[in-house]
């Protein structure tokens, strides 16, 4: 299902659960079962058909939720899609207030390798903050800061411009997890808030040629790239 487009493996799982899926005309509630090109599936009474799979990268402007519907009424990133058929949906997330790189796609296999902790996919953002960092605090930053329910893995720190008078300064941060707020926590847990922040890079992949709210398809090449980083 996920693979087909109809939604991310884990809301798949939900809708399984919940009764909404049917093999060769019997509903399916249990997990793991295994089905081919021969068998009928229905979600919610249409059938599924493999979708091509679509790979996109975008970038996010401030003031979008990084979903594909909310409550709230607000837009999500893929109202801004124009020409895009494919049930798509974002890979992780970048807050409301957050701008940059994102990708979506509708193949579930690929989005879950890149989500995963283990295949360390660097993603670098660049964050304004209150007031300098000290050379102490930017030791612990780089070393794990202890967050709510976990340690952050070792992350990569660059000051970029510092403004004394403003009492802000411009910091570049590589990490490697995707904890929500982040980026934002490490801050705040070394006293320094996040006054705007962008994700600059995903891996290898970045923002060249694109500006806020405008979107590309990954090229083949950079598909089997990721695919065999995280191999």
């Amino acid at each position: 299902m996920a693979e087909a487009g109809v939604a991310s493996r884990r809301k798949s799982e939900e809708l399984i659960a919940k009764g909404h899926v049917r093999v060769n005309g019997k509903i399916v509630t249990e997990m793991g079962i295994k089905v081919d090109h021969q068998d009928k599936i229905e979600v919610d009474g249409m059938p599924l058909e493999e979708e091509k799979k679509r790979y996109i990268l975008m970038y996010k402007p401030r003031g979008v939720i990084s979903a594909v519907t909310d409550d709230k009424k607000r837009k999500v990133v893929t109202d801004l899609l124009e020409d895009v058929q494919e049930r798509v949906y974002p890979i992780g997330r970048l807050d409301y207030d957050t701008s940059g790189l994102l990708l979506l796609t509708n193949d579930g296999e690929f989005a879950n390798h890149l989500m995963h902790p283990r295949y360390h996919v660097e993603k670098t953002y660049v964050a304004k903050i209150e007031g300098v960092l000290t050379t102490e605090e930017i030791k612990k930053l780089e070393g794990g800061i202890k967050l709510k329910g976990f340690t952050t893995a070792k992350a990569k720190v660059k000051v970029m411009s510092k403004d004394k008078k403003k009492n802000s300064s411009i910091v570049r941060i590589t990490i490697h997890e995707g904890h929500n707020h982040q980026v934002k926590n490490m801050f705040d847990a070394v006293g320094h808030k996040v006054e705007k922040l962008a994700r600059e890079s995903y891996g290898f992949l970045t923002l060249d040629g694109l500006v806020s709210g405008k979107y590309r398809n990954l090229t083949r090449q950079e598909v089997a790239e990721l695919k065999k980083d995280n191999k």
